[in-house]
């Protein structure tokens, strides 16, 4: 009975297993894609979290479906890689979608909007919410389907060369500020740039930028930006949680086993959590470092935030009036935060505060 029940329990599975591995792997083809990313090599995490994804999908196929990675530049521009994956170019990117919100309002939702979603909340939405949906009809546009591959959490508010006290501070201001982020501050009288990472830093070293924002201290930190801008802001209520995907270009992602397909998108699941979770360890001691070092440490005043709230719903009146998809998006992202935070205000947001109160202590 003891030897039965040892056949037909676990030992029996893991020797079918055995027995079909050697079969499945012989019947999976051999498949070589590119990919570019919008980042430069230096950027081991958000640049790494593309190294990962395609380390995890080569571990998990045995070695027959590779992605080779290439940094912004080696193939395309950074801000070019949703082209080169809509035209075959590569078969993948990765990329934040707010970056193409030129081409179509409704891909600015992917990322993540001003006033948005926060990292657990634009991951939930895109899952449970509708997100993915109304994210690929808005890329299926551009022969591309996306799949979730990566989220910085929330971000900083950047580098300035003088300290902002008032909106009138922010006027003519030159900030390298991408999607529609800079599209909100535009209406406080700043003016917009998007720039690729590897360009910035050059850029606020000549004063052709005023202010600069990327993502958080540990990348700012590797960027160089504290040792040409003193005041360093928060929050970047622009990106409270901002999402990357891997964008397939439809053909390519047509032709691959529904195997492969599956095995893909666990891996840019697992490379998701593997770039928030890496994010969380390394910016708190980064900004430790950078304030040592120098940097003055501050709040975007009040009425900047007011405004920009209010800049923020003008910008998606208009975004809406353009775009029926952005508008159908926009509604299911704001009622999925409210919400969200109806529950969070009991549950996180408590706890956070009470230990944050006790640890000032």
């Amino acid at each position: 009975m003891k030897r039965r029940g040892f056949l037909t329990g676990g030992a029996f599975a893991a020797a079918a297993a055995t027995i079909a591995r050697p079969a499945i792997a012989q019947s999976m083809p051999e498949v070589k894609w590119r990919l570019t990313s919008s980042f430069p090599k230096s950027l081991d995490t958000i640049y790494g979290t593309a190294e990962t994804f395609s380390r995890y999908l080569s571990e998990a196929t045995d070695g027959k479906f590779q992605v080779q990675t290439f940094a912004a530049g080696e193939i395309v521009p950074g801000l070019q890689a949703l082209d080169a994956a809509s035209n075959g170019t590569v078969e993948c990117a990765h990329t934040p979608t707010y970056f193409y919100t030129g081409k179509e309002p409704a891909l600015a939702l992917g990322t993540g909007l001003p006033w948005g979603l926060n990292a657990r909340h634009q991951h939930s939405w895109w899952h449970f919410a509708g997100g993915e949906a109304i994210v690929n009809e808005a890329l299926g546009k551009f022969n591309t389907v996306g799949v979730v591959c990566g989220n910085s959490g929330t971000q900083m508010g950047g580098w300035f060369r003088k300290e902002i006290l008032t909106l009138d501070d922010l006027k003519g201001l030159k900030f390298r500020i991408g999607g529609t982020g800079g599209a909100v501050l535009a209406k406080l009288g700043v003016v917009p740039q998007q720039i690729a990472a590897g360009d910035i830093y050059p850029a606020l070293e000549r004063g052709t930028l005023d202010a600069v924002e990327f993502v958080g201290p540990y990348d700012d930190e590797k960027l160089g930006f504290n040792k040409v801008a003193k005041y360093y802001y928060y929050p970047g209520f622009w990106e409270g949680g901002a999402m990357l995907h891997l964008v397939i270009n439809k053909d390519a992602w047509e032709k691959l086993p529904k195997l492969y397909q599956n095995n893909l998108k666990m891996c840019a699941e697992a490379a998701n959590n593997w770039m928030l979770g890496k994010y969380d360890a390394v910016n708190a001691p980064a900004l430790r470092r950078l304030v040592a070092g120098g940097t003055e440490l501050r709040a975007f005043p009040l009425p900047v935030l007011d405004a920009s709230w209010k800049a923020a719903e003008e910008v998606y009146a208009e975004y809406s009036a353009r775009s029926p998809l952005f508008k159908k998006g926009y509604e299911s992202m704001i009622a999925f935060r409210q919400e969200q935070y109806t529950w969070a205000q009991i549950a996180e947001f408590s706890f956070d505060s009470y230990q944050i109160r006790q640890l000032r202590r």
